[in-house]
């Protein structure tokens, strides 16, 4: 019989991987937390109206890389219902901001998730068909305030400083302006003709594009492409007063609080409901598909999906991503991994004492691995070093004595320890 295996596209993590992964989830919470984000848990699949009305009918992720099947109803009376694995997480968010009426506390809501997303597309280094994101959405009212550049500034803001907790160097923040609802069909326009000649020289995908979703040949990543593509007309051209304005006054914010940054005037993301602010904070360590993260405002999204107007921006952590870029600081978490002791009972008489003291050092907060009374010495000693950093022998010397005897298996070094120091002593 042949074996079962992970479903192309998708992977199993395993320890001591998921304490990188731990940590970077922990960081996120601990950093968004202190910017009065509060967490925010959605369904994984949506109806499929959502994300063809919200991200898009004719961009590559609604027409293309969606899971996306038919619920067969219950009952003759009911309709069938078209579902979708969520693809992304935003118009789940701004779908729930409607449907439970956030908006109607006249506040700026602050929300953040963690969790798997899926497309059907090629996989490849740091993307899979089933990947998981970290990310947070501000949306609220117009009299809240979420219309202003400052709220733009504050979660650029607070991403690098995320990623400066976190310990990755050297990211790049890419800033660039879409413009209003009104900017960009002028825009659109304007590219539009100016691909008529030159779109049937570019790669399959930018003729396609150049019919469908025009903004979508400035994220072509071919080589053969890239003077022409950069010959086209900058969207920086055609925006308005207000547009220019806003705009300006979110790199002011930036300059002031001195987070680094280059604009990008090819810079327009991949969904259409972004609106002005749009950004990607890169990392070289990934090669040519080098997002960390990305995100932007989205002003529209909320009328798009049915809802009152609700200004918002947000972003999406690539986490799979992120953490091939902490891939090289890897060896010191894998260390991180190992426990702080493995408890090794002396004989089979001495397993359920030595139970009881794992459950002491466990309560004082530390990382036991517990043995097996079956072992020899020799063989208690061999697993204690592959799993933790020390090994305390639990014998009837030392249940009778109330001392314990420790080795340190970097040192060597073996001590004599009263029972009630212990805790403290392996700390230490």
């Amino acid at each position: 019989m042949s074996q079962i295996k992970a479903v192309r596209g998708t992977r199993d993590l395993l320890p001591p991987e998921t304490e990188l992964w731990n940590r970077v989830e922990a960081t996120a919470r601990r950093v968004f937390e202190r910017y009065a984000f509060g967490e925010i848990r959605t369904p994984i699949f949506e109806d499929t109206q959502l994300f063809a009305r919200g991200v898009g009918e004719e961009t590559d992720i609604v027409s293309k890389e969606m899971y996306t099947w038919e619920d067969r109803p219950r009952a003759q009376s009911e309709k069938a219902q078209m579902l979708t694995l969520r693809p992304e997480n935003t118009a789940g968010v701004v779908r729930a901001y409607i449907e439970h009426k956030l908006g109607d506390s006249g506040l700026l809501q602050k929300l953040y998730y963690i969790g798997p997303q899926f497309r059907r597309e090629r996989p490849q280094k740091g993307r899979y068909r089933q990947f998981f994101q970290i990310g947070a959405e501000v949306i609220g009212p117009v009299s809240a305030g979420s219309e202003s550049p400052l709220r733009d500034a504050e979660v650029l803001e607070m991403l690098a400083t995320f990623l400066d907790e976190l310990g990755v160097t050297g990211w790049t923040l890419e800033l660039n302006s879409v413009g209003s609802a009104q900017d960009r069909p002028r825009y659109v326009e304007a590219l539009r003709a100016a691909l008529t000649d030159v779109a049937p020289t570019l790669c399959v995908d930018c003729q396609r594009r150049a019919v469908t979703n025009p903004l979508r040949v400035l994220d072509c990543k071919v080589l053969d492409d890239q003077d022409k593509i950069n010959a086209l007309p900058k969207i920086a051209e055609f925006l308005d007063e207000e547009s220019r304005a806003h705009f300006a006054a979110v790199l002011a914010a930036l300059d002031a609080c001195g987070v680094r940054y280059t604009v990008n005037p090819r810079l327009v993301r991949g969904l259409d409901y972004y609106t002005r602010t749009t950004f990607e904070f890169t990392h070289g360590g990934l090669g040519a598909q080098n997002a960390l993260l990305g995100g932007g405002r989205y002003d529209g999204l909320s009328e798009a999906i049915g809802g009152p107007k609700a200004p918002g921006i947000g972003f999406a952590i690539g986490a799979d991503r992120l953490v091939l870029t902490l891939q090289a600081a890897a060896s010191g978490e894998m260390a991180g991994a190992l426990a702080d002791v493995y408890v090794a009972p002396l004989g089979e008489a001495r397993q359920a004492e030595a139970l009881v003291l794992a459950r002491e050092l466990r309560r004082a907060g530390l990382r036991v691995e517990l043995g097996e009374g079956s072992f020899r010495l020799k063989k208690s000693f061999e697993m204690g070093n592959k799993v933790a950093r020390a090994i305390v022998l639990f014998g009837e010397d030392e249940a009778k004595s109330g001392v314990m005897t420790v080795k340190d298996f970097a040192t060597g070094e073996q001590t004599k320890v009263a029972r009630g120091d212990l805790a403290e002593f392996l700390r230490k």
